[in-house]
């Protein structure tokens, strides 16, 4: 073992990272990141954080209510609760932290309005608000004398101990050991399941795999969020998203006529939750013959849209539309997990020790649906929750021994052969989209079975290709099997 540690955080998306800066200093802790520390989903969010800041014009009833109808009331009532009432006090200290939140003249912070939010709720850097606290977050991490960072660095094994865990991790070309008492897993989400995702290329679902296969409870996976308005450029399996704020200021949906149609399937049109509009975007889609279509904003002045939404705006131009005078060409994709390791309200999984936070976490708030804009306030609240009951853990239990260290397997082997992300993606995509096809789960799961034993029974030499395809692999058959039974 190379060191050891009470904690150890697997992810520096936001919730990695804020659970870094809520353990005292008493508590050691090593913080690992797959590549460099900005690359997370957490850092393409775009739209902003959801919460009640001006109880004159807004309230806890109504945030809770919002999250509940857009989750179609699958919701845990309790953590959403957890969610709306104790949100704001993280906001107000990733403030004091240092991100740079847009205000008013008077020194209050903007409030925007996004579909499904019945309230201006939403505050925000810019159109880059996600990029905005990561990279504060990050500099005050960079500073706690109790936490050591290790960047692009591989998690490729667990295991489970009576006091803990150990860690293998790929660094450089060698293998490092870690051991730890607690262990909070903040790995993001699964896009590189699909073959187009708005997320960033470490979205892979590590560790939902890792949990499964130390036998941790995984819930509703298979409620998968596809948002109705990535830029459509066919060329990339990674799409940048326009954020759901674009029609919260008054964007329009057109089809490929020209034609607006969201009001012909929802009464709320353009500001329906995220699924009722895809669906609404697949179903034209069918009755169109097309896929084309098109967000339009240039009713509004081109100064307010560059603006608002510089980080939109200077994307699109690089792809040769100008949104002040253009339509932007959209079309749904893979954007967010709402299911994923299940934990209870104090973030812990079925399994003594065993964390999970942020988007591969599965804590009830989101429900079927997520509400715009509760992702970043959901990993500030539960990575929080984390890391204070792992302190209360350490503070009356102690530093518990870990027990035997587990032999390690050599990381050379022969070589993983290519192709096996690809057809996963591809099973995944033509499957279980945004219109699903029942018909094909029994045949779709029985080739992915057939990927995961082939990847599992080989020793192939450990590397980001084989752990990231297995990971795609496990996180793939949990969510066909979930469908096939009928389970969410």
């Amino acid at each position: 073992m190379d060191k050891r540690y009470d904690a150890v955080i697997v992810g520096t998306g936001a919730a990695g990272l804020y659970a870094a800066l809520n353990f005292p200093e008493s508590v050691s802790v090593l913080l690992i990141s797959k590549r460099e520390l900005p690359l997370s989903n957490s850092s393409l969010a775009q739209g902003g954080v959801a919460c009640v800041l001006d109880t004159v014009h807004d309230n806890y009833k109504l945030h809770i209510n919002d999250t509940l109808v857009a989750g179609k009331y699958k919701n845990t009532l309790s953590a959403v609760e957890k969610l709306v009432k104790e949100g704001p006090a993280d906001v107000l200290r990733t403030k004091d932290l240092g991100v740079d939140y847009d205000l008013n003249p008077d020194g209050t912070m903007c409030k925007t309005l996004e579909a499904g939010h019945s309230r201006h709720r939403i505050v925000h850097h810019k159109d880059s608000t996600g990029k905005a606290i990561v990279d504060a977050l990050i500099e005050q991490v960079k500073k706690l004398p109790n936490v050591d960072i290790l960047d692009n660095a591989l998690l490729y094994s667990m295991h489970k101990t009576l006091g803990g865990f150990y860690l293998s991790v790929l660094k450089d070309g060698k293998s490092l050991y870690f051991g730890c008492n607690y262990c909070l897993l903040a790995t993001g989400g699964i896009g590189r399941v699909y073959q187009y995702t708005t997320n960033s290329a470490i979205a892979t679902g590590d560790g939902i795999a890792f949990a499964y296969m130390l036998g941790a409870k995984i819930r509703n996976l298979s409620r998968v969020q596809f948002h109705p308005t990535a830029f459509a450029a066919e060329a990339n399996r990674e799409r940048f998203l326009i954020s759901e704020a674009v029609r919260g200021e008054g964007a329009v949906l057109l089809n490929c006529n020209g034609e607006r149609f969201a009001h012909n399937y929802d009464k709320r049109g353009e500001l329906a939750p995220r699924d009722v509009v895809s669906n609404a975007i697949a179903r034209e889609a069918l009755r169109t013959n097309s896929e084309k279509f098109y967000l339009d904003i240039t009713h509004k002045p081109a100064d307010f849209i560059k603006s608002r939404f510089p980080m939109i705006y200077a994307k699109c131009l690089e792809e040769g539309i100008d949104i002040t005078k253009e339509w932007i060409p959209v079309y749904p994709c893979q954007h967010y997990l709402m299911g994923g390791i299940d934990v209870n309200l104090h973030s812990e999984t079925s399994i003594d020790g065993l964390y999970a936070a942020g988007e591969c976490a599965h804590t009830g708030v989101h429900g079927a649906n997520r509400l715009a804009s509760n992702s970043l306030l959901e990993a500030l609240v539960y990575s929080r929750t984390a890391a204070e009951d792992i302190t209360r853990k350490l503070q009356k239990y102690g530093r518990k021994p870990l027990g035997l260290e587990p032999a390690h397997r050599p990381i050379t082997g022969k070589k993983m052969p290519s192709g096996f992300r690809s057809q996963i993606r591809a099973i995944l995509q033509d499957a279980y989209f945004v219109l699903p096809k029942p018909e094909k789960y029994d045949e779709s799961y029985k080739k992915v079975e057939e990927i995961i034993k082939q990847l599992f029974s080989e020793c192939y030499e450990i590397s980001s290709d084989l752990v990231e395809a297995k990971s795609i692999a496990v996180v793939a058959s949990i969510i066909l099997d979930e469908v096939r039974e009928g389970q969410s």
